[in-house]
């Protein structure tokens, strides 16, 4: 990873912190704690997740959904707040010590909740705890108006973006606090001793415009799980994805993340180390499933909300707009030299019913799917592509595997040509990787996170082939008549050495 990264790893890394909320004198009360970002190490800046803060507003939680809320200064939260950063050095030395300053062990003094010298570890040191001051929060606009577009419907009861699991007891009001500020992060002043303001002086950092960054794009996600818990294990943990899409500044990306991890910073390799987003909600769960995507609001955009809020604070606040990274790269508008991988433009959307999946255009007028998306033969089945423009053409399902075939594969022929979408060339050869899935146990009920099945394009392909030239079915029939090893595969279980012998 290292190799592949280089220098945009070290700059996540060094751009990782830890913040950490809790009450005056009630330890036990708290702490709240996130990821976030570090902006400015002299004067100290840090950008995180707003989620902590609820428990601290004044006005409770419905504040940031009243009407025009963009943004609350700091002193909108009680007195008795205590707010605390920790971050790594930054003479960290090639690759961040990631790999090579990783403690083996975890001691209890990880997690104490009070100001002081780190635990002791095998690895790399860590800054004390630096006490913090909440400057504003702030939220995106249009991050919550394309959110409200796509989950505010009645569809929404199936959906929780909570950091807890399902079965954790989280009451209603916990979650639609968890909820209303889901994109709110906060802008924090962090107290450096004056023997610190000289050592503390990080790399520059520089954010992604929107849209600069093209669907498919490697991202790198620095965040630290569990927020405060043992930072000398967890403290700026990296995982790495793709940007699999975008509606405004409103970004998904398959990039493993767990709570705690909110307002982390995602990276891209190009230009090397630059910002491209928060995490706001690093697990969702929908209709009582783990789905695992991050959903992130793109950094650019929530900057500029940044700078038009510290703009309407005092003097002293809206000087520490100049220390906000700039941005560079090339703005939204103007042609991207890449426009995106060609299986993105040829995965289309497979509606059958009240049931959806994907599915791939091999041909103009052929989409290959799952059988569980399209299962009867002869259904009609509706085809949406967004490239070039959103389109919608009807289908009909020719040909579906039986329900005992370990291919789960449907072709539907379209009424119309899909123009204009580019058509994949097949593999002439197969190379075995891991499809990034879930895998259900129907025994217990069990879900096996990261793990499926893929069918190879060079099982197919010729049947495609024979149906496309001929309008034939015999070679997508014989994927009914599967061999035993694949069926062995299938039903995970391990091949048999010899026959079985008869007990008679």
């Amino acid at each position: 990873m290292r190799r592949q990264w280089g220098s945009a790893m070290r700059a996540a890394e060094q751009a990782g912190c830890v913040v950490s909320a809790s009450r005056a004198g009630q330890p036990e009360a708290g702490p709240w704690s996130c990821s976030g970002v570090i902006l400015s190490r002299s004067p100290g800046l840090v950008l995180c997740h707003g989620g902590i803060f609820v428990p601290f507003l004044r006005a409770g939680s419905e504040v940031l959904t009243a009407a025009g809320a963009v943004f609350l200064p700091g002193d909108s939260c009680s007195d008795d707040l205590r707010l605390h950063v920790q971050w790594a050095p930054t003479a960290a030395g090639p690759g961040g010590g990631a790999e090579r300053g990783r403690p083996g062990l975890c001691t209890p003094q990880c997690a104490s909740l009070e100001p002081g010298p780190p635990a002791p570890s095998r690895g790399r040191p860590l800054q004390p705890r630096l006490p913090a001051e909440l400057l504003l929060l702030l939220s995106c606009p249009a991050f919550w108006a394309h959110f409200a577009r796509l989950f505010g419907d009645e569809a929404a009861e199936q959906w929780r973006f909570s950091s807890a699991a399902r079965d954790d007891e989280v009451s209603e009001d916990e979650e639609a606090d968890q909820l209303r500020a889901l994109g709110w992060f906060a802008l924090l002043g962090v107290r450096l001793g004056q023997e610190k303001v000289e050592e503390e002086r990080g790399p520059a950092m520089a954010v992604s415009p929107l849209g600069a960054v093209p669907k498919g794009a490697p991202l790198l996600v620095c965040g630290s799980p569990f927020g405060a818990f043992c930072p000398d294990i967890f403290l700026n943990t990296l995982s790495c994805g793709v940007l699999s899409n975008v509606a405004g500044p409103l970004l998904l990306t398959d990039a493993r993340c767990l709570p705690g991890t909110e307002g982390g910073g995602v990276f891209t390799a190009r230009p090397a180390g630059a910002l491209v987003a928060l995490v706001v909600a690093p697990l969702c769960w929908k209709a009582g499933e783990w789905v695992g995507f991050t959903l992130l609001c793109a950094a650019a955009p929530l900057f500029r909300a940044a700078r038009d809020a510290l703009r309407r604070l005092p003097p002293s606040a809206a000087a520490l707009a100049a220390l906000l990274p700039p941005e560079v790269g090339v703005p939204w508008g103007l042609p991207l030299r890449d426009s995106g991988p060609p299986w993105a433009a040829a995965a289309v959307l497979v509606e059958c019913g009240t049931v959806w999946g994907s599915g791939v255009a091999v041909a103009p007028r052929l989409v290959v799917t799952c059988r569980h998306v399209s299962p009867r033969e002869a259904a009609r089945v509706l085809v949406r592509s967004t490239i070039p423009k959103s389109v919608a053409i009807w289908g009909r399902v020719v040909f579906a595997t039986q329900e005992t075939c370990p291919y789960d594969i449907a072709v539907v022929s379209l009424e119309e040509d899909l123009d204009d979408v580019p058509i994949p060339v097949p593999a002439e050869h197969f190379h075995e990787g891991i499809i990034t899935s879930n895998t259900r146990d129907n025994n217990t009920g069990a879900t096996y996170p990261h793990l499926n099945f893929s069918i190879p394009i060079t099982v197919l392909q010729p049947a495609l082939q024979q149906y496309s030239q001929t309008h034939d079915l015999g070679g997508l029939r014989e994927l009914d008549r599967a061999a035993e090893p694949v069926r062995v595969v299938w039903r995970l279980q391990r091949p048999l050495a010899e026959a079985p012998r008869s007990k008679l």
